[in-house]
């Protein structure tokens, strides 16, 4: 094969399950040059995992570039510890992203603070971190490609799992000094996916794209559902809380989910389901931050869309605002962040609302391991839990729902595998293990895919033009 053999790129994922997302993608060229392009870097939620937030199992000033598919957390978290330990290069995202950036790395690093002086131990990244972080960030339009180099190319596709959401295309290319031209190493990477947004319309792949051979880095999150399974219960389970007169609370994301719900709400109020005197409220500095900007700049969102607050809504801007709500008999929908209940207000709010046994807690999306929303989940009512330090019984009505999430299902996701007509090879990843299980025996079976794995850290896979050369075991255990 002669050269052809060294034109390959090797990619791994760090992150063993849901959180903490992170691809390094080691491309050789022909004439042996390498280039690293790291695809998000984030930080992990699970418990399990948590220690692997203080490793850096690479050496940050060997990545060429870095691409962020989304502005999560679970996504961007680490940028700061990637930047502090010796990465200067841009960092590539979308530009609606690039406009929530800024908001989600300062609470990280706030939320990374606090934790470092409860535990007594050093923070994992400082302000400074940040501040050289945001000088590095590039926004780009959808649909537009743009070179990192001249071998490397990457052009970001609307994703509806939330505003500034992409699917990623990099198209790796070489041309020798006697101008023989390789065939393309296509890559693409889903990060988070959902093919529809109730605050706009999400764009579908153009058809160029599905008439490449290509590699596909695809996530699992709901990979055992399909999106038939989803059972819609989130607007009774609040309505009939309301006319029971119940305190309710809703855990939400600062981004998407909190706005999601409020349009809700105001729907309900415009068709006359909930009564505009229930008072509604937004506990959180970063959702308030999401709330303003998607208000002010309308982000991506459709013209229709750009005014979703209800009526008889505050924001809670105070501590006595938030104790003033505790200590209120009077139905109302206080909605806080975290959307898993570990942080933000949530920490304070969870602990009072589940010992009232006429109130509501509501969780919107999913909640990983460790954290307080799968502690309630996994409890029944009236166990004893520990709830952010206090020991609380469990006397309010708890309830979940996967209908709003923003994660597509697994039959979703195999509608978007179905277009690409040379599928060389699918690489599942972004779930529990049980559930990319589940999803990658569903890929083999109704797909045309050449190869379907699961990628992990424990080993990488060589990607040539032609798909799948050989997997390789790793050091990362």
């Amino acid at each position: 094969m002669g050269n052809l053999s060294r034109f390959y790129a090797d990619t791994i994922a760090l992150h063993k399950e849901v959180t903490g997302s992170a691809f390094i993608n080691t491309i050789t060229f022909p004439d042996s040059t390498r280039k690293r392009v790291l695809v998000d870097f984030g930080l992990y939620q699970e418990s399990e995992y948590s220690e692997l937030n203080k490793s850096l199992p690479f050496d940050p000033s060997n990545i060429d570039y870095v691409i962020v598919t989304h502005n999560h957390v679970d996504h961007t978290g680490k940028l700061p510890f990637l930047v502090k330990n010796g990465y200067r290069g841009d960092i590539h995202m979308s530009e609606s992203t690039a406009k929530l950036l800024p908001y989600a790395l300062e609470d990280s690093y706030n939320v990374l603070k606090i934790n470092a002086e409860t535990l007594n131990e050093p923070q994992l990244y400082s302000d400074a971190d940040v501040t050289e972080t945001l000088k590095h960030i590039k926004g780009h339009p959808f649909e537009e490609g743009f070179w990192l180099d001249e071998n490397i190319k990457v052009t970001f596709f609307m994703n509806g799992h939330l505003p500034g959401a992409v699917v990623v295309l990099m198209q790796i290319k070489y041309c020798d000094y006697s101008n023989k031209r390789y065939d393309d190493i296509n890559l693409i990477f889903t990060g988070d996916y959902n093919n529809k947004n109730m605050f706009f319309d999400v764009k579908p792949i153009p058809k160029w794209v599905h008439q490449l051979p290509v590699t596909i880095i695809q996530e699992a999150t709901y990979g055992d559902m399909n999106s038939t399974d989803i059972e819609y219960v989130f607007e009774n389970n609040i309505l009939n809380a309301v006319s029971t007169k119940k305190k309710i609370l809703i855990p939400v994301f600062s981004l998407g989910r909190a706005q999601e719900v409020l349009f809700l709400l105001k729907k309900w109020q415009d068709d006359g389901k909930l009564d505009k005197s229930i008072p509604i409220y937004l506990d959180g500095k970063l959702a308030i931050k999401y709330t303003w900007l998607y208000l002010r700049d309308g982000l991506d969102n459709k013209e229709e869309c750009k005014y979703f607050l209800p009526e008889n809504f505050s924001y809670v801007s105070t501590k006595s605002e938030r104790n003033s709500i505790i200590e209120s008999n009077e139905c109302s929908i206080l909605l806080a962040t975290s959307g898993m209940g570990s942080n933000g207000p949530c920490r304070t709010l969870i602990p009072q609302y589940l010992k009232n046994p006429d109130a509501l807690i509501h969780f919107t999306g999913y909640c990983a391991e460790g954290t307080m929303g799968r502690r309630l989940y996994d409890c029944q009512y009236g166990e004893i839990v520990d709830c952010c330090g206090l020991r609380v019984q469990k006397l309010a009505s708890v309830l979940f729902t996967s209908e709003i999430s923003a994660h597509a299902k697994a039959d979703e996701l195999i509608e978007f595998l179905a277009p690409f007509l040379y599928k060389k090879l699918v690489l599942v990843n972004h779930g529990t293990n049980e559930k990319k299980d589940v999803y990658a025996n569903r890929v083999v079976v109704e797909t045309n895919t050449k190869n379907v794995g699961i990628l992990g850290r424990e080993y990488f896979y060589r990607i040539d033009a032609y798909g799948l050369r050989k997997t390789l075991t790793t050091k990362f255990q």
